[in-house]
C-alpha cells in the first residue's frame, strides 16, 4: 500500500534537487568551512552561496540571514535577543493561537517575571488587532506574531502590524516557518525586525533553520561560542544541510505562484466534495485569507484520533493540529483559541498538501473519507442518525 502524506505542515518529503545538491557535502566534501586548509575553506565559499538564495527567498540582503538548527531555535532565539538588548522593558506581546515554539517561550518569560500579553482571535481566526494596538506600551520589547497559522493556515496582517509598531519604535518579530516558500515575502518592503523559517517545511532536511535580523536591529547571541555566523550563533555550520536549504529556496522562488495556484486547486477540490459527502462539518478559519495548502475541517462528533487511526490504515497521513503538541490529549489551544465548539475541536483535521501531491491522492482521501466519518459515528451515542451520500 503506497503512502498519501497529507500532512505537510508537520514536515516535507526532501525534494529530489535538494537531496542531490547536498550529497557531495555527505561524502566527498566533509570539510569544516572555517578550516584554514583549502578543502575544508572552499566550502565557505558554498556556505555564502546558499546564503544568498534564502536571502534572494526573503527579499533580503544576505549578511541578514542567519543558519540555526531549527524553526524553534530561530524563535526562541528572536524573542531572546529582544528581551536582552531592551533589558528595562517587562513586556512581550503574542497571541493565543501561536506555534508552541513561541508560545511556551513567552510563558517562560512570564514565569521569569515578564509581562506577557495573548492577543486573542475572533471564530475564523482573524486578530483582534485593537486589542493587539493598544496593549502595546513603552514597556513592550518585542511583539511576536506568526505570519500564518499551522493549524488552519489563516494568514495575519504581516504588513500593517509591522507598519504600526515601526511608527511606534517596538521591535517586530514574526514566525514564518508555514508561510515561506508559500507566500510572496519581500523584507525590503515589509518592515519585519525578525523572521524565522525552517528547512523541512519548504522541503530541505531536518535541523537547518534561519533567522532573519533586519541590518541596524540590536541582536544578543542565543548560542555562544565561536565566530560563525558572524559571532551570531556560534557552532560548527551544517554544510550539507545548509546547502540544501538554499537549493530548496531557490526552487521555492521560482515556482511559488504556480505551486500556489495548483494546491489552492486541489485544497478546494478536497474541502468541497467533504463538506458535500459528510453533513455537520465545518472548515476552520478564514477561507479568504490562508495558506493555498492548508485545509483544517472539524467533523462533529466524531474523534480525531479515531479518524487520524483509520486514514491511516488506508496510507493516508494526516494530523489533527500540530505536529509539536500531537503528543498531547489536549484538544487544540488554536480551535480553542476561535471559539470552536467543543463537539467539532475534537474532530478536526488538518490536510496540509505539497507540490508532489497528486489529484489522484486527493481523489482516494475523497473515496474514503465519508465511509470513515459515518462509520464512527454509528458508533457513537451522538451519531447514529447522521447520514451521507455515497461517494463517486
Amino acid at each position: 500500500m503506497s503512502t498519501i502524506y497529507l500532512d505537510n505542515n508537520a514536515t516535507t518529503r526532501i525534494a529530489p534537487e535538494v537531496l542531490e545538491e547536498m550529497m557531495p557535502y555527505l561524502t566527498d566534501l566533509y570539510g569544516n568551512p572555517s578550516s584554514m586548509h583549502t578543502f575544508g575553506g572552499q566550502l565557505h565559499r558554498k556556505v555564502e552561496q546558499a546564503r544568498g538564495k534564502v536571502a534572494s527567498l526573503l527579499g533580503a540582503e544576505p549578511e541578514e540571514i542567519i543558519f540555526t538548527s531549527c524553526g524553534t531555535e530561530s524563535d526562541n532565539a528572536a524573542i531572546m535577543s529582544a528581551v536582552e538588548s531592551h533589558s528595562r522593558k517587562k513586556h512581550v506581546i503574542t497571541t493565543r493561537v501561536e506555534h508552541p515554539a513561541v508560545l511556551n517561550f513567552c510563558k517562560h518569560l512570564a514565569r521569569k517575571g515578564y509581562r506577557v500579553t495573548f492577543v486573542p482571535v475572533n471564530h475564523l481566526g482573524q486578530l483582534d488587532l485593537d486589542f493587539l494596538f493598544k496593549s502595546a506600551d513603552d514597556d513592550t520589547a518585542v511583539v511576536s506574531i506568526m505570519f500564518a497559522n499551522n493549524e488552519t493556515g489563516v494568514i495575519f496582517p504581516v504588513a500593517e502590524i509591522a507598519e504600526r509598531l515601526k511608527e511606534r519604535d517596538i521591535l517586530f518579530h514574526t514566525d514564518a516557518v508555514q508561510a515561506a516558500g508559500k507566500l510572496s515575502i519581500d523584507l525590503k518592503s515589509l518592515p519585519v525586525d525578525m523572521i524565522s523559517i525552517s528547512g523541512h517545511k519548504l522541503h530541505a532536511p531536518k535541523g537547518i533553520g534561519v533567522l532573519y535580523v533586519r541590518k541596524g536591529t540590536r541582536f544578543s547571541p542565543f548560542v555562544i561560542g565561536g565566530h560563525q555566523e558572524r559571532g551570531r550563533r556560534a557552532g560548527t555550520e551544517n554544510v550539507a544541510s545548509i546547502i540544501g536549504l538554499g537549493k530548496a529556496c531557490e526552487l521555492a522562488d521560482k515556482f511559488l505562484h504556480e505551486e500556489a495556484t495548483y494546491l489552492k486547486t486541489l485544497s478546494d477540490r478536497l474541502e468541497t466534495a467533504l463538506l458535500s459527502c459528510c453533513p455537520d462539518t465545518r472548515i476552520n478559519g478564514d477561507v479568504e485569507n490562508r495558506l493555498p495548502n492548508t485545509t483544517n475541517i472539524s467533523f462533529e462528533y466524531v474523534e480525531g484520533e479515531a479518524i487520524l487511526l483509520r486514514l491511516n490504515e488506508f496510507g493516508i497521513c494526516a494530523s489533527s493540529g500540530s505536529a509539536c503538541t500531537s503528543g498531547s490529549l489536549e484538544p487544540s489551544h488554536v480551535l480553542r483559541a476561535m471559539g470552536i465548539p467543543y463537539t467539532a475541536v475534537h474532530g478536526s483535521i488538518r490536510f496540509s498538501l505539497s507540490r508532489f501531491t497528486t489529484n489522484q491522492e486527493i481523489d482516494t482521501v475523497i473515496q474514503v473519507m465519508p465511509g470513515i466519518i459515518k462509520e464512527l459515528r454509528e458508533l457513537s451515542p451522538f451519531g447514529r442518525e447522521k447520514f451521507f451520500c455515497p461517494p463517486d
